[in-house]
């Protein structure tokens, strides 16, 4: 039983950071139901239900969203949930009949979570977009990469999850806390532009006190020092270091076997290219394997760069269960982790189209509610 247990959310079906925080909430108890479209979207990257795995700890309902009697339906669940999801263009729910103000005065304490990337205001609200264009607008993505190489995209972890996902959820729980005290709900606008830009809080702190340049690969922890950066070993395998403090500094140097007085100034820029020939150097004397065993778990600030494969065979991640199988897939196990209300494992995904009926609608309606809306034919479950 997570932290969560007893909270139930309706969460309509979308793509990216809206089905992530799901299944945030669901790994920590929640009880979520997912509200699936009939037909397929086509909308995100398709893959197989198994290995969609943000769907994973929740079962879904398909239903036809234009019919006002599926409308009802989801306004019945609505009315004894705690919170609502959804991740569509500003209006669309409203279109729907499911708008905030329609099912806040159903349950006046229900916490309505919209994600969006640009916001649910604004000249670009209405636009298409995805991770790369909402980051590319906070000024992250053009502080990422290496100096004088075009931005590196950095996946879809900064804005989808990041800066999307991981707000939502946090302002959906922010939001239920205040919802105990004051008794009543209210609409959380968790958008990707505002994410982001709070997660580049200290980094345009460190720009506006000028210990930042606006040209990326040139500043401390943008590959521009030397002493945080990736290297290649003898076997062409890749370690990171990163000890900014000098004493950190210093105990790699000690360990690489370097006399300080022959490297340049650590915080010297303009001495940070000599400083890397010579870390590069150095590093291309061993292998991976043979540099872990000499410098992981010191405090050289150090750690190989891993493969997918490489990271859950690796004995830290093993040891603490980072990575788990579930269902034949190796997948990130719940996190946080509790000291008391400790998360179950989730089942693995499933779309609405392979859950029975009854089992997507337990704890929601009774048997007779099940099978009256089964009868209605409004849902393709069995």
């Amino acid at each position: 039983m997570g932290p969560l247990a007893g909270i139930k959310v309706i969460e309509m079906a979308g793509i990216g950071p809206a089905p992530m925080a799901a299944m945030m909430l669901s790994d920590m108890g929640a009880q979520v139901l997912r509200i699936e479209r009939q037909s397929d979207s086509g909308l995100g990257i398709r893959r197989p239900e198994k290995y969609d795995l943000s769907l994973r700890g929740r079962p879904a309902l398909a239903l036809d969203l234009k019919s006002k009697a599926a409308t009802e339906v989801v306004l019945g669940l609505i009315g004894q949930s705690d919170a609502v999801i959804e991740g569509f263009r500003p209006g669309v729910m409203e279109r729907l009949g499911l708008g905030p103000d329609v099912c806040l005065a159903r349950q006046p304490k229900l916490i309505y979570g919209r994600m969006t990337g640009w916001g649910q205001s604004g000249p670009l609200s209405q636009a298409a977009g995805h991770d790369l264009n909402y980051i590319a607008l906070t000024g992250a993505l053009n502080a990422i990469g290496r100096k004088g190489q075009l931005p590196a995209p950095p996946l879809n972890l900064l804005g989808d999850f990041a800066g999307g996902s991981a707000y939502l959820a946090f302002g959906l729980v922010c939001a239920l806390l205040e919802a105990q005290r004051s008794g009543r709900g209210q609409v959380v606008d968790a958008a990707i532009v505002d994410g982001t830009a709070h997660l580049m809080t200290s980094i345009y702190g460190m720009y506006a006190a000028g210990l930042m340049s606006p040209e990326r690969g040139s500043n401390f922890t943008d590959s521009g020092a030397f002493f945080y950066d990736v290297y290649t070993c003898a076997d062409d395998l890749l370690i990171s270091i990163a000890p900014i403090e000098p004493k950190f500094y210093g105990e790699l140097l000690k360990l690489l076997g370097i006399d300080a007085s022959e490297m340049p100034p650590q915080n010297d820029r303009s001495e940070w290219e000599a400083g890397r020939a010579k870390l590069a150097k150095a590093f291309r004397t061993k292998t991976r394997a043979e540099w872990c065993a000499l410098l992981e778990g010191t405090d050289v600030c150090f750690a190989p760069v891993l493969n997918f494969d490489e990271a859950a065979a690796h004995p830290h991640m093993r040891s603490r269960a980072v990575l788990v199988d579930i269902d034949g897939v190796v997948q990130p196990a719940p996190a946080p982790r509790f000291s008391r209300s400790i998360p179950g494992q989730p089942s693995p995904p499933r779309k609405a189209e392979n859950t029975p009926l009854a089992e997507a609608l337990a704890g929601w309606m009774t048997f007779e509610e099940i099978e009256s809306l089964r009868a209605t034919g409004l849902t393709i479950q069995a």
